[in-house]
């Protein structure tokens, strides 16, 4: 046991420094190095959770698969791969709602209609404000808004029902995923190639303790649940 713990420790390690040196290329713009760096962070989150989780929920895993090809997808910053990084993701966050909700227990809708129509007033007003949306990305921007305020909403509202570990690392999660969706809209429709040295390394910072972070959650939900059974 000592020894697993060991591992993970040394591997988490090993991800926060990638995670690092990828902010870091992100600002200098080193392609090589960010070719090298952005698909090894989820990809060391699939080693660490695979040897800390007793359960390996498949679904988890393919979601990190996921947000690896995202990333490779996200890279070269044209229309047509921005466009299949976008698809991907889309199917990254429906696995990520479907593993809330067989996670979360959602005893009453109104809490979480409440708690999900501020996100959605956000990030249908910048849709709106945007022109630079090509046509081809508009539905899925759209569907993309819809599940990122439900995620958002399902953890604001299940951490004011019930304040605990789960549910607090939980919300920190949604929060760091909606700066992230945030910064990458603003950077990819809103400010087009402006200011990408600040932009870049911001979205690469939130992606990197938005998934580690929901990574935790998925840990401490698996733990919770197995204690409820044997309990």
């Amino acid at each position: 046991m000592q020894k697993k713990v060991t591992h993970i420790k040394k591997l988490t390690i090993c991800y926060f420094l990638i995670a690092f040196f990828e902010v870091i290329a992100e600002y200098f713009g080193n392609r090589p190095l960010i070719c090298v760096l952005k698909p090894v962070i989820p990809l060391f989150l699939i080693v660490i959770y695979s040897i800390e989780s007793d359960k390996k929920n498949p679904l988890f895993i393919v979601a990190l698969f996921l947000s690896l090809i995202t990333n490779i997808l996200f890279i070269p910053n044209t229309p047509n791969y921005l466009f299949y990084g976008l698809l991907v993701f889309t199917i990254h966050r429906v696995i990520v709602i479907y593993l809330i909700f067989s996670l979360q227990r959602i005893n009453d809708s109104i809490p979480l209609i409440i708690a999900t129509t501020p996100f959605l007033l956000i990030f249908f007003y910048l849709f709106i404000e945007t022109v630079e949306i090509p046509q081809n990305s508009i539905y899925l921007i759209i569907f993309q808004n819809l599940l990122i305020s439900m995620f958002a909403g399902i953890a604001l509202s299940s951490y004011f029902m019930n304040d605990n570990k789960q549910n607090s690392i939980l919300l920190i999660s949604a929060l760091l995923f909606v700066m992230l969706q945030f910064v990458i809209f603003v950077e990819k429709y809103f400010l087009t190639n402006e200011f990408e040295e600040l932009f870049r390394p911001l979205a690469m910072t939130f992606n990197a303790l938005a998934f580690f972070s929901f990574y935790k959650y998925i840990i401490v939900a698996e733990k919770k649940s197995n204690n409820n059974r044997l309990s």
